[in-house]
């Protein structure tokens, strides 16, 4: 199903099924047009557009993913100040930056499946089902740590709270549960 998001200035259509029935007209239309794995048909699929003002998207990602359903469903964060777009799917992690044109800044892995990102101040931490990672809002990664289900975390201030099976550690948020 398509929905529409307005986040500050930008503009996001996403289809988390598959592709929208317009799919070719968006691709046609966009500065950059990603493909990602399509060919997959036993991978569910999503769709991600990304523009500004009520014109066509001038980034559109549509991609192939598994893990799917059951937690894993796909996002997207973007930090307007920055132009950064933060993209998650199964296992495949994207960034891109739109401050002059589209760009793909990078491509990562979430180990096992991506669960979320989460915005606090200048860090953005991404979820998955054995990883929580963090980058800056211009999409820089600061560090990553293994986690093991059952596990969650909170951040109060600039301290990350994490819990993996009962255990608890306090760490920077920028920093990382590394740093000494």
């Amino acid at each position: 199903m398509l929905a529409e998001l307005q986040f500050a200035r930008y503009r996001v259509v996403v289809d988390a099924d598959g592709l929208p029935e317009i799919y070719e007209a968006y691709r046609e239309h966009a500065e950059l047009a990603e493909e990602l794995d399509l060919l997959s048909p036993e991978k569910a699929s999503c769709f991600f557009g990304v523009g500004t003002g009520e014109g066509w998207p001038t980034l559109v990602v549509a991609q192939s993913y598994s893990p799917s359903g059951s937690g894993f469903a796909p996002g997207i964060l973007i930090v307007p100040e920055t132009a950064t777009v933060l993209i998650g799917a199964g296992d495949r992690l994207l960034a891109y930056s739109l401050e002059s044109s589209p760009t793909r800044v990078w491509t990562d892995v979430a180990d096992l499946g991506f669960w979320g990102w989460s915005r606090y101040g200048d860090v953005v931490l991404m979820s998955a089902e054995l990883e929580l990672a963090a980058w800056t809002t211009r999409g820089v990664k600061l560090w990553t740590t293994f986690v093991e289900p059952p596990w969650g975390f909170r951040v109060e201030g600039d301290r990350v709270l994490l819990d993996v099976m009962g255990r608890t550690m306090t760490f920077g948020i920028a920093e990382g549960p590394g740093a000494r």
